[in-house]
């Protein structure tokens, strides 16, 4: 048997009489784009690219570290191919952990998605609100905490208000706002590259080979930049928390995940290269929060720069909305397994999406934001670090939850053994080596971006918060003798059961 099989879906029964989510509402393109638009490109090359050239010793290896990040996401998004084809839950890796090790490991993991996407929620709204404000040339109140927490406040209500509206709407305004995105991109980075090759500007150079290799990098240096690759890639796996409203929800997902790592890579290595070659390493060093704002768009884009504010305004205001939709679908699929509160289980009626859990997605975005601004003197370069923990735990326990999953049917075929052993494997020891890299870096003083608490830094605290936060809540459902805690390891081959909101109606939460 291939392990890539379908699993057969699960009989509708009484299911059928309480609302789903809306079938067959999301295309294979719409499962790219929302995979693609949720790394939101544009917003993290802004805020992503400076911080990879501050690390020492990297200077102009920047591109060798963005490219080398790309292979762990490579290999965790064939591991995404792979669990959703057995299981295609909007639950993603919580439900894929639980599987493969168990409920208590499933509900720490799952926990760190859903925390994660809200500790995000932070540095997009910042993003939205201070470019909502650049684009019309409001620079005082851009450069003012309050106006732009008020306004990033405002973004993250009305994108939690889209996503409440229903997928299609959801889908078709990532559309829209990716179009536009990676249009203004491209245009910036080939603009940027002909002036260096025809004009020479002050401090560009022309791209050199050796900026994308690794081997001249320090083995320190590249994992602890990688751990801030990973925060530039991450977000591909939401088009597989839609899977289930997808159309050939255990196959075009998975493919669409892979894909959309490729399309990143490109896009990635471009701008990245171009912004170096225009206006090198110095710069970007200086402009870490944003590479686009401290006057390389004006100087590249002269009169039309206003185009890349709304590409990284639009980027930051899709990934927030495509933020919501994993934490609120993470939440829909542990709430009818029994793992959250069953009140959170519940469907709209009318838009069929998850409707308590995508409220509280934005509400509790909305709380993270404004306490993380009033403790952090960074919240970009905190976050940035912080998440890159939290995806390495997560991501990586996909890879692993992959491989020990279909660890019998590895032997029956190279395809098999590569895509399904090999690479989710390979892929979480990869992440789990720059998650120990990145704890130790950013342990130093000096490596912080505010000041240290304990003799941690704040991404060190925001990644430990991530994670023993999760482990309390577990023992505390634990304690309420949650059926879900009942549930044991499988392999591929076992039955498996997509659990339906029906059953969790009557439990009490």
């Amino acid at each position: 048997m291939e392990a890539t099989s379908v699993a057969a879906p699960p009989a509708a029964g009484a299911a059928a009489a309480r609302p789903q989510l809306k079938r067959n509402a999301v295309s294979y393109l719409s499962n790219i784009v929302i995979g693609v638009a949720s790394t939101a490109p544009a917003y993290s090359l802004a805020a992503t690219v400076g911080f990879i050239v501050l690390i020492g010793g990297v200077t102009t290896h920047e591109p060798a570290v963005v490219l080398v990040s790309f292979f762990p996401m490579w290999f965790i998004a064939a591991a995404y191919k792979g669990m959703n084809a057995a299981d295609p839950d909007c639950g993603t890796t919580f439900s894929w952990v639980t599987r493969a090790f168990g409920p208590a490991l499933g509900w720490v993991v799952g926990w760190t998605v859903v925390f994660s996407d809200i500790v995000v929620n932070a540095n997009q709204a910042q993003i939205a609100g201070s470019y909502g404000f650049q684009l019309f040339n409001l620079n005082a109140a851009a450069n003012n905490t309050l106006d732009v927490t008020i306004l990033g406040v405002v973004f993250i209500i009305v994108l939690t208000w889209i996503c409440w509206k229903g997928i299609e709407l959801s889908a078709r305004t990532q559309q829209l706002l990716l179009a536009f995105e990676m249009g203004i991109l491209i245009l910036f980075s080939v603009v940027a590259l002909v002036k260096v090759y025809t004009s020479s500007p002050a401090h560009s150079a022309h791209v050199q080979l050796d900026w994308f290799n690794p081997f001249s990098l320090s083995f320190g240096s590249l994992v602890e930049g990688m751990l801030l690759g990973v925060f530039l890639y991450w977000g591909w796996d939401t088009g597989v928390s839609v899977n289930e409203e997808s159309k050939n929800s255990s196959t075009g997902p998975g493919r669409a995940a892979v894909v959309s790592t490729f399309v990143l890579i490109f896009i990635y290595l471009l701008v990245s290269t171009a912004a170096q070659a225009y206006a090198g390493t110095k710069y970007l060093a200086n402009n870490p929060n944003d590479i686009f704002a401290g006057g390389l768009s004006q100087s590249v884009l002269g009169g039309l720069h206003f185009l890349l504010i709304i590409a990284v305004l639009t980027s930051a205001t899709a990934a927030t909305q495509t933020t919501i939709l994993p934490a609120a679908r993470s939440a829909l699929s542990m709430a009818r397994r029994g793992a959250f509160p069953g009140r959170l289980a519940s469907i709209h009626e009318r838009n069929l999406i998850p409707g308590p859990a995508t409220i509280w997605a934005g509400v509790l975005s909305v709380i993270w934001y404004v306490f993380i601004v009033n403790v952090s003197q960074n919240v970009l370069g905190d976050c940035v670090a912080g998440l890159g923990f939290l995806v390495c735990i997560y991501y990586g326990g996909t890879g692993f939850a992959c491989a020990w999953f279909y660890r019998r049917e590895l032997t029956k075929s190279l395809r098999n053994l590569w895509t399904l052993g090999i690479m989710p494997l390979l892929g979480g020891l990869i992440l789990m080596g720059i998650l120990v890299r990145g704890a130790i870096y950013y342990g130093h003083r000096a490596n912080d971006y505010s000041p240290p608490f304990l003799s941690l830094g704040v991404p060190d605290w925001i990644g430990i918060l991530g994670v023993l936060s999760g482990v309390v809540l577990m023992l505390v459902r634990r304690a309420q003798r949650s059926r879900y805690f009942r549930e044991r390891p499988q392999i591929w081959g076992d039955k498996i059961e997509v659990v339906t909101p029906e059953a969790v109606y009557g439990e009490g939460g």
